[in-house]
């Protein structure tokens, strides 16, 4: 696969997640297994599922990316051409306990809030396929993109007899609304990426190649790094918008407040002011 950013792929500690920084501060988190949830070997294209040691390696990922201050922009994608992921492991999940089940789905919950609770930019590109928790993921991130005609997407655990307990029933019903989410998740259909644009589950479409797709999220997610965004503000937009509907109207407009006042503080603010009043284009530098 072409690599016009020069990523530098490490392996995560369980070798089911690689990782690597592009140089103007773009964190790449790939998912990368094989249907039994191993790791993949040579040239191998699974359909990336996850296990509790996938979580873990996710785990990992998000945490560097998280304490690098030069990270900006988190972007989660699949190894391979077919799928971003297609959920969990169900061979895992037929060779353990319920209680290794109920504690897999805990640290999974604990795992994808990190997305939303950190203040960069998640932003999830789906070369592929994204079923079950594969779509759990992805509805963790702040913005989604498909690549287009390269496959489906749905919560189909109900032909399972069990839900999408990894956050799929909870954000669903934000996301989209608790009727077609309901719908969506009883009747267990799997749509296309042009669909869930309709929907306003996905944000932008893209077309060509596995590769060429990877080029273009990474361009799109570069017009949030620095000098180009003020990168506090974008994490303030982005706590303002995940913590303000779960709470009060009133209280949402205090924490705006609040939000908007550190901002004025900053340099970047008065970077951005400066730049409007003197018609520049403004130099942010993240202060």
């Amino acid at each position: 696969m072409d690599n016009p950013y020069n990523l530098k792929f490490e392996s995560m500690p369980n070798r089911l997640v690689n990782y690597a920084v592009t140089e103007n501060g773009i964190a790449v988190i790939e998912l990368a297994s094989d249907s039994a949830g191993a790791p993949l070997e040579g040239d191998g294209q699974g359909p990336n599922t996850y296990t509790h040691e996938m979580m873990c390696d996710i785990d990992t990922a998000v945490i560097k990316a998280r304490f690098n201050d030069s990270v900006a922009v988190i972007m989660f994608t699949g190894h391979g051409s077919k799928f971003f992921s297609a959920g969990a492991s169900i061979q895992m999940l037929n060779s353990v306990t319920p209680g290794f089940k109920y504690n897999f789905c805990l640290h999974a919950n604990e795992t994808l809030s990190r997305l939303e609770q950190t203040s960069k930019l998640v932003v999830c590109c789906l070369n592929g396929h994204a079923v079950g928790g594969g779509l759990e993921i992805a509805m963790a991130a702040d913005i989604r993109i498909a690549r287009k005609n390269a496959g489906k997407f749905g919560l189909p655990e109900i032909n399972l007899g069990v839900l999408a307990g990894t956050g799929g029933t909870a954000r669903l019903t934000r996301l989209i609304g608790k009727a077609k989410a309901l719908e969506f998740m009883v009747t267990g259909q799997l749509l296309s990426f042009e669909d869930g644009e309709n929907m306003n589950l996905i944000n932008h479409i893209f077309e060509g190649d596995a590769a060429q797709f990877r080029t273009d999220c990474l361009d799109w997610c570069s017009q949030f790094t620095l000098p180009h965004k003020a990168v506090k503000a974008v994490g303030n937009i982005k706590r303002s918008c995940q913590t303000g509907p779960e709470i009060p109207f009133e209280y949402h407009l205090a924490l705006e407040r609040e939000l908007q006042a550190s901002l004025f503080n900053s340099s970047d603010a008065k970077e951005g002011i400066a730049a409007y009043v003197e018609k520049r284009v403004a130099n942010f530098t993240g202060n």
